[in-house]
């Protein structure tokens, strides 16, 4: 009897340990945390897709699938700001700090000022003049030659006529005299994308009319999950790749986008109170406006429209030796409504994201006690 004692004793022993992970994602996802397991609980609601890639470049995912269309929002403006300045990089007589100005725009402006606005705050403005330099057709064929090919970038953003097919005059000038002009081009028109779930919802606004069918995403810019998370990979590991899939910059330029990637929007003089540390950093630290620790730098861009928030984001942790990518998009739209500004991305996503940004820094701590 004795005997038997002890062997349930051992038994249940075993069973309280604490299981080992060798994934960083299974851990984060098995926390006991509401965070994250509210967003467990309905996973096909929330189209969560996952990838982490650590310091040696083993990666990980869950639920990935590039076919499964979601909105990329914001972050299509990484690609766009390295190829506006790998494209200014290319022609004589200008760089990324040579003034340029729009035909229509009162403003003129820098390639490195709109790139620093979209990594700082997002800026669709910003996003939009470059959209401009850089002309729709060529900023698809470019993505594709450099081997991300079910990437599609269509439209402006929070404009009036976002798709339209004509490309904007601009020149550069310096010391009052045009040194490049770009003449006003036609590009071609869009094609729907031929991907699954690019009709959503089951009703969506259309100005002040609700339209009783799903809101079809099918002519929308789209970049998949998978290209996201490479091209911050990538972009932080150059001398690893392939030469044809890194953007060609000159170092003053890298180095200028390293630093405007990780600092915060007051370090980078964008002083409004509305702009707290994590104003565009969801993993971490996107819950909380509180001063972001000074030992862990995130290299990131997020997008947040339509219910669907995404990052992708190289973090590093000075302190602790870590360093690790990880890109990761959610929905969240209970009401299954586009475009009543009825989403949440306070209460669901974003803690979600910042949890799941923070499970995995602590699977990374672990594993280096281990």
């Amino acid at each position: 009897m004795k005997k038997l004692l002890l062997v349930l004793f051992l038994i249940c022993l075993g069973c309280t340990k604490e299981k080992k992970y060798d994934n960083p994602i299974e851990f984060a996802l098995s926390a006991d945390t509401d965070k994250i397991q509210n967003v467990m609980k309905n996973l096909r609601a929330h189209e969560v897709q996952i990838m982490v890639t650590d310091a040696e470049g083993n990666t990980f995912d869950f639920q990935l699938n590039a076919f499964n269309y979601f909105y990329p929002a914001s972050s299509v403006k990484f690609p766009i700001a390295l190829l506006a300045l790998e494209k200014a990089n290319k022609i004589p007589l200008i760089t990324s700090e040579t003034p340029f100005s729009i035909e229509g725009d009162s403003i003129q402006t820098t390639i490195r000022k709109e790139v620093q606005k979209i990594f700082a705050v997002s800026n669709n403005e910003a996003y939009n003049r470059l959209f401009e330099f850089l002309r729709k057709d060529n900023i698809n064929t470019s993505l594709h030659r450099k081997s991300y090919i079910l990437t599609r970038i269509s439209h402006r953003l929070s404009t009036s006529n976002p798709a339209s097919i004509f490309s904007k005059a601009i020149m550069f000038t310096k010391n009052d005299s045009i040194v490049y002009r770009q003449r006003k081009v036609k590009n071609r028109l869009i094609d729907s994308l031929d991907l699954k779930r690019t009709y959503k919802g089951k009703s969506f606004y259309r100005n002040d009319s609700l339209i009783e069918h799903p809101m079809d995403f099918s002519k929308k810019n789209y970049i998949p999950l998978q290209t996201l998370h490479q091209l911050m990979y990538r972009f932080h590991h150059t001398k690893s790749q392939r030469k044809e899939t890194v953007f060609n910059l000159s170092e003053k330029d890298r180095d200028f986008v390293l630093e405007v990637m990780h600092k915060t929007p007051k370090q980078l003089g964008f002083n409004d109170p509305e702009y707290y540390d994590s104003y565009v950093k969801f993993f971490m630290f996107g819950d909380s406006k509180e001063p972001m620790p000074a030992h862990i730098k995130i290299y990131n861009k997020v997008g947040y429209a339509y219910g669907y928030l995404t990052d992708c984001a190289h973090i590093v942790d000075t302190k602790n030796n870590i360093s690790f990518t990880i890109t990761a998009t959610i929905h969240v739209n209970k009401n299954q409504i586009f475009n009543d500004d009825t989403y949440e991305y306070d209460e669901i996503g974003i803690p979600f994201l910042a949890e799941l940004g923070r499970q995995i820094h602590t699977f990374y701590i672990q594993q280096q006690k281990n």
